[in-house]
This record gives C-alpha cells, structure tokens and sequence, in this order.
C-alpha cells in the first residue's frame, strides 16, 4: 500500500496537473556557518543546528516574525 501523499501526486499527475514540490522551510535555506542559528553553539561546517529543539524553536521564531 502506498503512502497517501504519494498516492495523490500520482494522481493529481495522472490527472495532468502539475506536481508541485512542497516549499523548503526557511531554515533549509540557510547557510552552515560553523555554529547553531538558534543558540550559536560552535558546530561542524556542516551542520546548521546543534539540535531538533534549536531548530524547531527557530522555526516558531520565524513564523512569528513573518
């Protein structure tokens, strides 16, 4: 059984309609800059959060400050 999500594109594309990807958040936008956006723990330059709370409390930040 497939997932619902994937079910519905192949749908909606069956359907001739244009797929369309779901939009990046903002944070997966941001560049790594060797620390954390949120609290500016030091990080490898890779990361761009030291972890799921700091990320998930920039992405509230950011909704209230749209």
């Amino acid at each position: 059984m497939e997932p619902i999500q994937e079910n519905l594109s192949s749908e909606i594309a069956s359907a001739g309609l244009p797929v369309m990807p779901a939009p990046l958040r903002t944070r997966q936008m941001l560049p790594p800059k060797g620390s954390c956006w949120y609290c500016e723990k030091p990080l490898d330059s890779v990361k761009r959060f030291c972890g799921r709370d700091c990320a998930d409390s920039f992405d509230e930040e950011a909704e209230y400050t749209r």
